[in-house]
Parts: C-alpha cells; structure tokens; sequence
C-alpha cells in the first residue's frame, strides 16, 4: 500500500491529466449551389462514400432543355457561315461583272461625247467659211441655212453625249455601290462569330449549372446527418448533409492555464478513450490556442458588483492522432496525459 501511494504521488508530481478533450474532426456542410426539387438522395447516415459519387440531384430538367437549345443554335452557326459566304461570293462575282460593264458604258459614252464635240466644231468652221462665201456673192443663203442646221444638229448631238456620259457615271457610282453588300455581309460573317462564341460560354454555363445539380462527396468521407428528402425544395446554401473524412481526426482538449506550459506543440501525448478501455494512443501536440475559451462566450461575464471570484480559466489545444480502424469517431470522449516538465 505504501508503495502503491508512492508511485501514486508520483505520478501526480510528474504528469498532468486532462478529461476535458474530445475526438474532433472537420465537419464539412455540403449544400446546393442552385435552387430546385429534390429529385433523390442517394446516401444515408452512416454511408461511407467515395469522393465524386453522388450524395443527392436537384431537380435539372429546365437546364437540360437548356443545353439542348444552345446546342441547336451552336449547329446552326455553320449553315449560317456558309450560306454568308455563299452570299458574299455571289455578289462579288454578280458586282465586279456589273461594275467592269459598267466602266466600259462610261468610256464609250466617253468617247461618243468627243466625237459629237469633234462634229460640232467641225460644223461651225463649216459653218463660218459659208458665211465668208455668201458675203461675197461666192455661195447661196441656201447653203448656209445647211451649214446653220448642221450646227445646230451637232449641238443637240453633243448635249446628247454629255448625258448619255452622265447616266453611265451614275450607273458606275450605283454598281460600285453594290460592292459595299459585300463589306456589310463581311461585318455579319465577324458578328457571326462572337455569337457563336458567346453561345458556346453560354452553353459552358449552363452546363456547369447541369453538373451542379448533383451534389457529389468532395472527398472519401462518411455521411453524418442528412437533412432533406425526396421532394422537398431546397434554395442555395441550404445544408443538405453534414460529413467528415474520418481519416483526419483530432483531439480537442481545454487545458487549465496553469497547466498549458507543459503542452508544447511537439510534444508526445498519451491518449486514453472511454469507449476504447485497455487501449492507450499516442498523439502529438499540434497547436495551442492564443486565447482562453471565455473570450469567445456568447454573454459577457462582466463584474459590476466588485464581487470577484477567481476561477481557472481554459485554453484550447490541438492534438494529432492517427486513426485507429476507424473507430476514433467525433465527439467522443478521451484523457489526455503529459509528462511535466519540472
């Protein structure tokens, strides 16, 4: 007995136990992006499931009839591509002809103009050696009312060419005219293909929406709570399940403040679990919180009276642990207990 209360003694001059620590782990709300009806749930409590495997669909049908019109339009971005440039050569083919006949019109009016001016001086040199002639008795007033008519007629034959020169610069500046369909029908062709690109984000969106409505395991984890069912309508950021990858576990412990020197972080941790009698696991301390537990309490402990009592507060501490067959699980209670360093 006096051997047994002096190990006793010892034991407690040179270890610090602790019963304020749990087995914790992060617990991960999984929630839908998007708003619509529970289609089906595809896990339950307690299910282990595997990263990207469905945990539940949201109604999707609105999006897939999405996906379907956007892909229709996206196909018929093609037959529109060719049918522009089936149009743009065509009217190349159609303008350039136009304007080289046209071009010509406008030289042989050219030249027709020139002949009649040609004409029409000739007539009235004619017309003036006549009139030298009949002064002096050489010719007939019969032959110069001819050469009077002769001019008045290349006249008239002139301004006729100079019209006929006009019309056919018109019809040039109208058929050179057509040539701009061309550039308009090459504006379309370069505005068909920013449509084409905005539909294909679009459709990139749309399709991202599709894959979010099933809410898959972000990680190789176990479903812990599930909180809707079948039917039901959800709205984003509604919690649908809670989960947690029971691989990563951890001991969360309050340590008194007048024992947190002696957990260091790095130091060795014996851990003992109530639900595991027999069993002793070693951890490593991980972290040690900067502030005591009190500063984050929901109401205020202040001390108006001036009555004070003083009480020991908590810190809170990290520990590490490795899984153990699956059988460490959240909240569980466990003790700590570390050698002292004095």
């Amino acid at each position: 007995a006096v051997g047994g209360a002096g190990r006793w003694l010892y034991h407690q001059f040179t270890h610090v136990t602790e019963s304020d620590a749990r087995v914790a782990a992060d617990m991960v709300v999984i929630s839908s992006r998007l708003p619509g009806w529970v289609a089906a749930v595809e896990a339950a409590e307690g299910d282990a499931v595997r990263k990207g495997q469905p945990l539940a669909r949201v109604d999707d049908r609105e999006n897939r009839a999405q996906v379907r019109e956007l892909e229709a339009q996206l196909a018929g971005v093609p037959t529109r591509r060719d049918e522009i440039g089936a149009r743009i050569t065509l009217a190349d083919r159609q303008t350039r002809g136009e304007v080289a006949a046209q071009e010509a019109a406008v030289k042989a009016a050219e030249a027709a103009l020139a002949a009649a001016q040609a004409q029409s001086a000739l007539a009235a040199a004619e017309n003036d050696r006549i009139v030298d002639l009949v002064r002096l008795g050489m010719v007939t007033r019969l032959r110069q009312d001819q050469t009077l008519a002769a001019v008045e007629t290349t006249r008239q034959q002139m301004a006729s060419a100079e019209a006929n020169v006009q019309r056919a610069r018109a019809a040039l500046a109208q058929a050179r005219a057509g040539r701009e369909n061309i550039t308009v029908l090459q504006r379309q062709l370069a505005t068909l293909a920013t449509e084409e690109e905005r539909l294909r984000a679009l459709r990139a969106r749309t399709q991202l929406e599709l894959d979010d409505r099933v809410v898959s395991m972000p990680f190789d984890g176990v479903v812990d709570r599930v909180f809707v069912d079948q039917g039901e309508f959800v709205t984003p950021g509604q919690r649908l399940m809670i989960v947690h990858d029971p691989q990563r576990v951890r001991i969360e412990a309050n340590i008194k403040e007048t024992d947190v020197r002696h957990f260091r972080p790095g130091k060795t941790v014996a851990i003992t679990v109530d639900a595991l009698p027999g069993r002793t696991l070693e951890g490593t301390v991980e972290r040690v919180g900067q502030a005591a537990t009190s500063e984050f309490a929901l109401l205020p402990n202040p001390n108006p009276s001036g009555n004070f009592t003083k009480i020991t507060q908590r810190l809170p501490v990290r520990v590490a642990v490795k899984q153990v067959d699956g059988l460490l699980k959240p909240g569980m209670m466990v003790e700590l207990e570390v050698r002292t360093d004095d």
